[in-house]
């Protein structure tokens, strides 16, 4: 199994769900948004489990700062210049992501 979990290190969420597998003995690869951008491809796969719009944090700090909600905007362009509006956890295997915090969703992906 080759689970990423795709996040920020201080993100609350993500620890979370960075415990949810280590309690459950699970390896997985923690790709951290501060530290490394998703490339294109990367986000192209996402979306497409999921959409550009499910994709978005619009309660986080950069949502408000970019002011999105009265702007006409691209999702994805928007996720490739600011990486930190990506929802998080991404939880991805096998060309499933979920995004979220969705423990639920983690134990069907990954048969625990």
């Amino acid at each position: 199994m080759n689970v990423q979990i795709i996040g920020t290190a201080k993100c609350r969420d993500t620890k979370k769900c960075r415990l949810w597998f280590d309690e459950r003995g699970m390896s997985y690869h923690f790709v951290d948004l501060a530290k490394r951008p998703l490339s294109p491809g990367e986000l192209d796969s996402i979306a497409a489990a999921n959409g550009w719009e499910a994709m978005l944090e619009k309660k986080g700090k950069v949502w408000k700062a970019r002011q999105l909600e009265w702007k006409d905007y691209d999702a994805r362009e928007e996720l490739l210049e600011n990486p930190l509006l990506l929802k998080t956890p991404v939880v991805r295997e096998k060309g499933r992501a979920v995004i979220g915090y969705c423990p639920d969703e983690w134990a069907k992906m990954t048969g625990k």
